[in-house]
């Protein structure tokens, strides 16, 4: 069964491209308020994405936001990805990671490193109608992600695919998988295989902690042939697919722990200046200023950061410092969120405890940022391996 939804009429949406920066940011906020949050609490507990809100997102232009106007994308720019990412995030950081996933993942792939035919066949239908998921992890290829043993077999001038995927957002959405599979003689490759492709099943939804609303399932390859021009970066250069996506896709992950971290301090902040006690908005009270103004500073820096990385890697950052910096901007907004999103819940005190609040989504939400595109420990791994030698 395939989850191609109704096909947007392009001609009709705004493009990332025609707007400034803060205009785009600006409408990305009022969509989220509008079209997301008053669905996020149902979402988290369907841990599913709502029916009608898929439509919504090919509509408001925040599926191929980087592809170029003549595939019918929004002819944005990377830091166009990063805010909407950021802003989705404020309201639902759920939705934000499946916003991440088919732009940070599937759409930035495809423009750096698939090849003509790829992007004119896929991209076209990724800004209209259909869904990316990104399928690298394994059960015992989890940190190391490119240990995979999927395999790829070739057979009458194509491929044929079997192996299990775990962990892969979207999944339950996807109509489209960017598949990792070790060829026999070539190493790591990196396929693209349509939801149609008989032999291919999803497994029902993994239950998790948090970020619900991104559909997350395991992927089961059963003998799926591919043709050869379905393989994205030749064959063997699935490794580099996979560390150029992920460099990128660490950036979008940084937003979303930027843009959820915001969204705790929206929130703690509106509640203290609503809630009184010992006659009093707790607002006034001095140990509550601190932990927001302390909040508010680390939400700041971390999102100074993510800007400074994305403008770097815009400009042409070599690949040892995309993976540096990309490392860092992940690394540090994932700590600033799960502090903001702790701090909020404290707070709201009992209420913060309780879904009848947000925060207390927020809360389970943060804690993937330190899981998921690179542990916390990976990261730190990858930036000190970049530090200067000693000087002798």
């Amino acid at each position: 069964m395939t989850a191609t939804g109704p096909e947007v009429n392009t001609a009709t949406v705004v493009r990332a491209g025609e707007l400034t920066d803060e205009q785009w940011r600006s409408k990305v906020c009022d969509f989220a308020r509008r079209e997301i949050a008053p669905l996020s609490a149902e979402m988290d507990r369907d841990a599913t994405l709502h029916p009608g809100l898929r439509a919504k997102l090919f509509a408001a232009g925040l599926m191929a936001i980087e592809a170029p106007a003549r595939y019918g994308g929004g002819d944005g720019s990377l830091m166009q990805v990063v805010l909407a990412i950021e802003e989705i995030a404020r309201v639902d950081p759920g939705v934000a990671v499946a916003i991440d996933v088919q732009n940070a993942l599937i759409v930035a792939t495809l423009l750096r490193l698939g090849t003509g035919d790829q992007r004119r066949r896929h991209l076209p239908l990724l800004a209209t109608r259909h869904v990316g998921a990104f399928s690298l992890s394994e059960e015992q290829a989890g940190s190391d992600a490119l240990a995979v043993s999927t395999t790829a077999d070739a057979k009458g001038g194509g491929f044929v695919l079997n192996g299990r995927k775990r962990w892969t957002s979207n999944a339950l959405q996807a109509d489209l998988f960017l598949v990792f599979a070790r060829a026999e003689g070539h190493g790591t490759s990196a396929f693209l295989v349509e939801r149609t492709a008989p032999g291919l099943s999803i497994d029902p939804r993994t239950e998790q902690l948090g970020v619900r609303a991104a559909t997350t399932a395991d992927l089961v390859l059963s003998d799926v042939a591919v043709r050869a021009q379905s393989c994205v970066g030749g064959l063997g250069g699935g490794d580099g697919v996979a560390i150029a996506a992920l460099d990128i896709g660490r950036i979008g992950i940084a937003a979303q722990l930027v843009g959820l971290a915001q969204g705790a301090l929206d929130e703690a902040v509106a509640y203290s200046r609503r809630r009184e006690q010992f006659g009093r908005r707790i607002s006034g009270f001095q140990g509550v200023q601190f932990v927001l103004a302390e909040t508010a500073t680390e939400v700041a820096a971390a999102r100074a950061l993510l800007y400074d990385v994305t403008r770097a890697v815009t400009c042409g950052a070599d690949v040892a410092e995309r993976l540096r910096l990309s490392a860092m901007a992940k690394y540090f907004a994932s700590q600033v969120a799960e502090r903001a999103a702790s701090r909020a819940v404290e707070v709201l005190g009992g209420n913060g405890f309780t879904r009848d609040y947000p925060v207390e989504r927020f809360y389970r939400d943060a804690k993937a940022g330190r899981i998921y595109e690179g542990t916390s420990n990976i990261l730190l791994r990858a930036i000190a391996g970049s530090l200067p030698a000693e000087r002798t």
